[in-house]
């Protein structure tokens, strides 16, 4: 019932309702947001009380025409045949305040998929009434049991790795990776994304939740994703926190040790000047970040930052496209927002690194 190695994600064939009680915003519903932005066939609603009635488009800038519902049993009728937990928390407990809903989900025989780092397979009650339901439970961020060290042996991967690393959690380094993968494959490259949060695995249906290995491992669990894919040409390597993150940092050094990419691409939330989840923490200069993930990947294997992924959620056309001339300049590197303007600038700005690797694909 519980997801044992998240090598595979069994829940591609469902049919969601996404639960976001209270929280319908991308930020804190960053796991619904990635699977209605990209895998909207298996959404049928969203589950918000505070905003039944109302247009997933409206609240979360995708998912257009899916609805927001009072009730689970409102999605079942939509055609939901699972309750994916749809919220990111700091710390990735379950709310107490859902576990009624989730309880009622499992007694109706919908599976339940989470993303947290509290496992439904550690609710002994929980299995139990899934046992008698039939329900399945799914935890997004189990790892798989036989994780060892890292052997510094991405290096045997002869094509080219690429890394969106960020200057804080949650500002875009998913769907830059992404976005940049999907335009490589469209122009014939042999590429592939590696997932490393739980949200990468839902939408792509493989990968490792880095943030729930064990320390010791979690550089191990990054060679292992690009050892068992080296028969693609070109990586595109989800990040996870930032390197000067107080809380996420020893996954961001650790997942930068064990990837040893080739190229990392920075990615920043325009107009954030504090860190999410601290109270005083500033968001660093670009300038430095360049410098600094830089100089700490170097020790192990030399990556060179060559552009800027920027998120401009919020901001009009004109201010986006002001801050982004401002950190062009300022930085001397390629800039675009992925979602606004698509990412050309930043696969323009590795195709020196795809010949020098002499990849082929059907671009000319």
């Amino acid at each position: 019932m519980s997801q044992t190695d998240n090598q595979t994600y069994s829940g591609l064939h469902r049919r969601y309702i996404i639960l976001t009680e209270g929280q319908t915003h991308p930020t804190p519903a960053k796991l619904a947001a990635s699977v209605l932005r990209y895998r909207p066939e298996q959404v049928v609603a969203l589950l918000d009380s505070t905003k039944a009635g109302g247009d997933a488009g409206e609240f979360m800038g995708c998912g257009q025409g899916v609805p927001i519902v009072a009730a689970l049993d409102d999605g079942i009728r939509l055609g939901a045949d699972a309750l994916l937990l749809g919220i990111t928390p700091a710390g990735g407990l379950v709310p107490q305040e859902w576990e009624s809903l989730i309880e009622s989900a499992i007694d109706r025989g919908l599976a339940v998929i989470s993303g947290m780092h509290s496992l439904l397979c550690d609710r002994q009650d929980w299995v139990t009434r899934a046992k008698a339901s039939g329900a399945e439970l799914i935890d997004l961020r189990l790892p798989p049991a036989d994780i060892g060290v890292n052997g510094c042996r991405a290096v045997q991967h002869a094509g080219l790795r690429v890394h969106t690393v960020g200057s804080d959690c949650n500002c875009g380094k998913k769907v830059t990776a992404l976005e940049i993968e999907r335009e490589l494959r469209r122009q014939g490259y042999s590429t592939e994304f590696l997932a490393t949060g739980q949200s990468g695995i839902a939408i792509s249906g493989r990968g490792i939740a880095m943030d729930h290995v064990i320390a010791d491992y979690v550089a191990g669990a990054a060679e292992r994703l690009v050892l068992e894919n080296r028969d693609r040409d070109i990586l595109l390597i989800e990040g996870q926190g930032a390197i000067t993150h107080p809380l996420y940092s020893g996954v961001t050094l650790s997942m930068l040790h064990g990837f040893a990419p080739h190229v990392l691409i920075l990615c920043h939330q325009v107009n954030r000047r504090i860190m999410r989840g601290t109270v005083d923490t500033p968001v660093a200069d670009l300038r430095d970040l360049i410098s600094l993930y830089e100089q700490i990947s170097a020790p192990v294997f030399p990556a060179r930052v060559v552009g800027i992924a920027l998120n401009t959620m919020g901001l009009s056309e004109e201010q986006a496209r002001q801050a982004l001339a401002e950190i062009r300049d300022r930085c001397d590197l390629a800039v675009t927002d992925v979602l606004r303007w698509g990412p050309a600038p930043l696969v323009d700005a590795l195709r020196p690194w795809i010949e020098s690797k002499k990849i082929k694909g059907k671009a000319k």
